[in-house]
């Protein structure tokens, strides 16, 4: 299947969601944590760190969703859990 100029690629599509989520919440985004194609874009995760402390360990971070179209851009966001770092499910 032949991508669309104008289509996200799915490395393309984790930069541009890393990017709205640092503009939006003004806070620096340690990586993407998931990634989805869906049937008009992607569904992204994106782990942030919230709230820094010292140790490191004790840091809190947020998980947010990522929606964007089939082009890369924002449609929607969210968080959808805040939780202390090394904390597992």
């Amino acid at each position: 299947m032949q991508q669309d100029l104008d289509e996200a690629s799915a490395e393309e599509a984790a930069e541009l969601a890393l990017g709205h989520i640092e503009r939006l919440t003004k806070r620096q985004p340690l990586g993407v944590t998931s990634l989805t194609p869906t049937d008009v874009g992607w569904v992204v995760e994106v782990e942030v760190v919230e709230e820094s402390r010292v140790p490191s360990t004790a840091n809190i971070l947020g998980l947010y969703e990522v929606e964007l179209d089939v082009g890369g851009e924002l449609v929607s966001y969210r968080r959808l859990r805040r939780y202390a770092r090394g904390r597992t499910d």
